[in-house]
């Protein structure tokens, strides 16, 4: 079984490249299923759900071809079957995505209900919701969604919660759809901006993306494109958030600031000195770690995605910290792991109360999910001692060379069978 090894690590410094957004990548493969014709793809991350992704876009019909370092091609000429294999649904949530794309494009589709991290019940109604105000017949059997339409028609669709997910298998369900949805209380996410910029290129017509209300007119047809997926916003904030932590000085390259905000200001209020470029982000420590309170919430607040990491980092903090978690009711897993390690801290209801000036030593821990995962590597840097993560699958699924880009900023990490 493949393992973490960690050992404490002062000072992390250098630069470091972030890879292309695994949370844009997905929907942008599953988005290549409304086109019959070739989609080149640019700056893919090495990631297993991307393998899963791409297989599953194979079993559909679709031809996949990897041309050349992180650049895909997909051709979605002639999908064969609208059935989706449950063996890979079931390993990855965002799988998903396909059925917008198939259930617009066939009139019909067969999806398995989705897997992944057990970080909380993420319902799949507001999709089927989404779904059936566009005209389709839903039902569910044997652990399988079938939706099936004459053809898919403009609505106006109110989502009860903004879901990333929901927004968008909406916005790729109603792109061939026959007139125009207004999709409300849409996700405002960085992704879905790329998602309906990708769309767009197809000859789609997407307006209002990163915005509460998105108008979809629906088109006949979409044609060839070429795209670059954005920089990977949590993976980001995960370098980021461990230069902080270790004490060092670290220039994270290809990110986009604007989206990186909210990450920003808290390390900032943490004592974090971060300078921004066009395209890149420095990181200096603070003498101290200062106590914050932090609050998730969907973008443009704190994403969810990096309230484990701060854990970590806060559990050097010269005082409490509070993390109040509102978007997923199982995403204090990792703290069972990290108070093996020595954290002070204290679960009530959503809220995670830190004591601070916690002395962390090295323990065996496993990855609960894929950011606890990334935020066991950051405690392991800050502990005394040798830390053995376990299950590092988690890890792999959202971070390509992890290990390999914190040794080339001096960390003590290593991979172990």
């Amino acid at each position: 079984m493949e393992k973490i090894i960690v050992k404490k690590s002062s000072n992390l410094h250098g630069n470091i490249k972030v890879d292309g957004s695994k949370n844009s990548i997905l929907p942008i493969l599953a988005a290549t299923l409304l086109c019959p014709e070739e989609c080149k793809i640019h700056d893919i991350p090495n990631l297993q759900d991307v393998k899963i992704m791409c297989g599953l876009l194979e079993a559909l019909g679709a031809k996949v071809e990897k041309t050349e370092t992180n650049t895909l091609k997909v051709t979605a000429e002639n999908i064969t079957t609208c059935e989706a294999p449950y063996e890979l649904i079931s390993k990855m949530r965002a799988s998903f995505l396909v059925m917008g794309p198939l259930l617009t494009r066939c009139h019909n589709a067969k999806v398995y209900m989705p897997g992944g991290c057990a970080i909380g019940t993420r319902p799949i109604d507001l999709h089927l919701k989404g779904f059936k105000h566009l005209g389709s017949d839903i039902k569910s059997e044997n652990g399988y969604v079938n939706a099936t339409t004459e053809q898919l028609k403009g609505r106006d669709i109110y989502l009860d919660f903004p879901s990333v997910g929901a927004t968008e298998n909406i916005i790729m369900a109603a792109t061939l759809a026959e007139g125009e949805t207004i999709l409300e209380n849409a996700a405002e996410e960085p992704e879905i901006v790329d998602l309906a910029n990708f769309i767009n290129s197809m000859g789609g017509n997407i307006v209002g993306a990163g915005t509460k209300t998105i108008r979809i007119k629906g088109v006949k047809k979409l044609h060839k494109t070429e795209h670059t997926v954005i920089p990977d916003r949590i993976e980001a904030g995960t370098y980021m958030v461990a230069a902080a932590a270790t004490g060092g000085d670290v220039m994270i390259e290809n990110v986009v600031p604007s989206h990186l905000q909210p990450i920003i200001a808290k390390l900032r209020e943490a004592g974090v000195t971060i300078e921004e470029y066009d395209d890149k982000i420095r990181v200096k420590a603070g003498n101290t770690i200062k106590p914050v309170d932090i609050k998730t919430l969907p973008y443009p607040g704190f994403p969810t995605d990096m309230q484990a990491q701060f854990m970590a980092m806060l559990s050097k903090a010269d005082g409490t910290s509070i993390i109040n978690e509102t978007i997923f009711e199982n995403r204090f897993m990792h703290v069972n792991e990290m108070s093996r390690m020595g954290l002070h801290v204290k679960v009530e209801g959503s809220s995670a109360i830190l004591m601070g000036n916690s002395h962390l030593s090295g323990a065996k821990v496993r990855a609960t999910d894929l950011r606890a995962g990334a935020a066991l590597i950051i405690a392991g840097l800050l502990a005394d001692g040798e830390t053995e993560i376990t299950e590092v699958y988690h890890i792999k699924r959202g971070y390509s060379n992890i290990v390999k880009k914190l040794q080339n900023l001096g960390a003590d990490i290593r991979y172990e069978k």
